[in-house]
């Protein structure tokens, strides 16, 4: 069965970049929502597998982590899967400290660790 990912706040060349990767090589297909409201209601409409949130949305300059922090205290939200998207492993430590997942950098988009993380969630269910 087709996942679905929510990837949130990123501008059209990473989100372009992060489509190719995720449905090149998972059986999923990747959603664009651009401010934190957008994210919050296309959770609400239908079940996601996995949320991608950068850590500065590139519209509306929404924090990340705050996004997290909400899904998490929402109990309807709370167990979707959620990872950050960021370079930085402050922020990455931020995140898991939050409720997400362990995430990984734009830099590191072609890296196994990176497949091998978003193929957890994406490939559970499968044989």
């Amino acid at each position: 069965m087709t996942k679905r990912v929510l990837d949130v706040g990123n501008c059209a060349a990473d989100h372009g970049a992060l489509r190719r990767l995720i449905e090149g090589r998972f059986d999923a297909k990747v959603v664009a929502s651009h401010t934190r409201w957008e994210a919050l209601a296309a959770l609400r409409e239908g079940p996601f597998d996995l949320v991608l949130v950068n850590r500065k949305l590139d519209r509306d300059h929404s924090d990340g982590i705050d996004i997290i922090r909400e899904m998490k205290s929402d109990a309807a939200l709370a167990a979707t899967p959620v990872m950050l998207i960021t370079n930085f492993p402050d922020h990455q430590q931020s995140a898991v400290e939050a409720g997400a997942l362990p995430g990984f950098g734009k830099a590191s988009l072609d890296a196994p660790e990176t497949t091998e993380r978003l193929g957890a969630v994406l490939q559970k269910g499968e044989q």
